[in-house]
């Protein structure tokens, strides 16, 4: 079967969804899919916010572009870090018309959270679960819309370009061109055809490809193992970040956030004896950014041996407390954990991905006709390491962006009629499940092991050998096995480890978010 939309959105979240609505809006029709529900995104699990300058008088875009290239350790780029920060006021204007309710005070201002690394008060927040309420309002929104027609459970399995009308693509190749994608059915495991005149990649994040991730087990990578098997641009794939504080709570996939704004609030870090610890790593204690923060949450754990430190909100007023943190508060006392008068146990966990498939000012990709946005776009904004509640703006500031660009273009764009079908001839179903589920677990260990917050270059060498056994017994399972979600995930998975590693070997410095024994960091005065 083949469908044919001038728009096709692959990824539910915050970037997938707003891009749809803005060129929905001006008349087009445009296919949303994503591979289970539409509020199952990185999105929807984003407690702490959106960072936007809003209060001109104490704050200004000059700050909030020096925080963030401060926190990218100066590996931003600056055209990059001025075009969020500038058209960020506009955006959350557009969040509010789509419904979206931010907490203001009594005054009828927005309530503004600080987090590590902001020199000021800039978080416009919802309690304490600001990306669900963003993620409801835009679903709301989006199947409202008449031009949009949503394809849940379906997942995307390769983009279409000419590699798939007979023609040697290879990285060298300058005009690669996207037609649209193989999208699977799930519930009858069919495997169709559509065709767009423009493409979006909004797949979201990695971190599923860790054993301790918060993100939703969808993020496999998706988006950018498929950009980088047809031979796309793919940047900056060493700076995984890791929230320094998931709930410890052994058996949880994925782990439960505990928001930075936390620590922005008062909570103090502490090892299992109560003491505090901050102070040996950096003068900003807690409030240190986050690399910082989870590197010595890491090398507590490692010298003490223990699986987990503690944050502490004992000292704050207890019905602040429950009023900042409802959600957090439930949670922990589903657990029998009282935060206001217990310690919170809390360990890093992968987070958030600052690399990605490479991206312009328009949010195109190395790839004609196809665009990226959020989470698994490289934008150049983040740098070596993200500045917390950087992502959500950066995501519908380049989304919009992505819809102008690809407007202004997509009427000189025709459908490329003759794909051929999928074809699956000569495979069969995989004899045995547990040859996928046991690599899948593999592959997470070895990157937790060995690709984590501290690396080395022996450690990235093992994690190379191990990876690349299960690489090759995976693509032999493939060739001969009908696709499946499972198999094609694992394959995306192995694809992004193997990136990360490859970006990690290949930058010589510890920098950002990469951290390496080999090459220490040099003391800054």
């Amino acid at each position: 079967m083949v469908h044919r939309f001038e728009f096709l959105v692959i990824g539910s979240g915050i970037a997938g969804m707003s891009f749809a609505l803005k060129v929905a809006s001006k008349g087009k029709k445009v296919a949303l899919v994503c591979k289970s529900g539409l509020e199952e995104a990185n999105t929807y699990f984003a407690q702490g916010g959106v960072a936007s300058v809003t209060n001109l008088i104490v704050d200004n875009f000059e700050k909030h572009i020096e925080d963030t290239m401060i926190a990218g350790d100066w590996l931003s780029d600056r055209n990059a870090v001025e075009k969020v920060v500038r058209n960020a006021p506009q955006q959350i204007k557009e969040l509010i018309s789509w419904g979206v309710d931010f907490d203001k005070d009594e005054k009828g201002n927005f309530d503004l959270h600080r987090e590590g690394g902001h020199s000021e008060f800039r978080i416009l927040h919802h309690k304490d679960n600001t990306g669900a309420e963003i993620q409801d309002s835009l679903i709301k929104a989006v199947q409202q819309h008449p031009n949009i027609t949503v394809y849940e459970n379906h997942f995307a399995i390769e983009i279409l370009t000419q590699h798939h009308l007979g023609v040697n693509v290879t990285r060298q190749t300058p005009d690669i061109q996207c037609y649209g994608a193989y999208i699977m059915d799930l519930k009858t495991g069919k495997i169709d055809t559509f065709l767009s005149k423009v493409t979006l990649m909004a797949t979201g994040g990695i971190g599923a490809v860790y054993q301790t991730t918060t993100n939703p087990m969808v993020a496999t990578g998706d988006g950018i193992a498929m950009v980088y098997r047809a031979k796309g641009t793919v940047k900056d794939m060493e700076f995984v970040q890791f929230h320094p504080t998931a709930l410890y709570h052994p058996g949880d996939r994925p782990s439960f956030l505990i928001t930075e704004a936390m620590r922005g609030y008062g909570g103090v870090l502490r090892t299992l004896d109560g003491k505090e610890f901050m102070q040996k790593y950096d003068k900003r204690l807690s409030l240190a950014p986050r690399d910082i923060v989870a590197r010595a949450i890491d090398n507590e754990m490692k010298n003490r041996g223990d699986d987990h430190v503690y944050l502490d909100v004992t000292h704050k007023d207890a019905e602040e407390t429950k009023k900042h943190f409802p959600n957090i508060y439930e949670k922990c006392l589903s657990l029998g954990i009282d935060i206001t008068k217990d310690y919170i146990p809390v360990a890093p966990a992968a987070h958030y991905l600052c690399g990605g498939i490479k991206v312009d000012l328009d949010a195109r990709s190395s790839i004609n006709r196809l665009y990226a946005v959020g989470e698994c776009s490289c934008t150049g904004l983040h740098g070596g390491n993200r500045l917390a509640s950087n992502s959500l703006i950066e995501a519908v500031v380049y989304a919009d962006a992505a819809a102008k660009h690809s407007l202004s273009v997509v009427d000189t764009l025709s459908f490329q009629e003759n794909i051929p079908s999928w074809n699956d001839e000569g495979t069969r179903s995989p004899e045995e499940m547990v040859l996928i589920t046991q690599s899948i677990k593999e592959v997470g260990q070895i990157m937790s092991t060995y690709v984590g917050i501290v690396r080395s270059d022996l450690r990235l060498k093992r994690a190379w050998d191990r990876l690349d056994i299960i690489y090759e017994e995976t693509e032999s399972l493939f060739k001969r096995s009908v696709a499946s979600k499972d198999i094609c995930e694992l394959r995306n998975m192995i694809n992004v480890g193997y990136l990360i590693m490859r970006q990690a070997i290949d930058r010589k410095e510890s920098r950002g978010l990469h951290y390496t024994l080999d090459y220490p960091p040099i003391k800054k005065d």
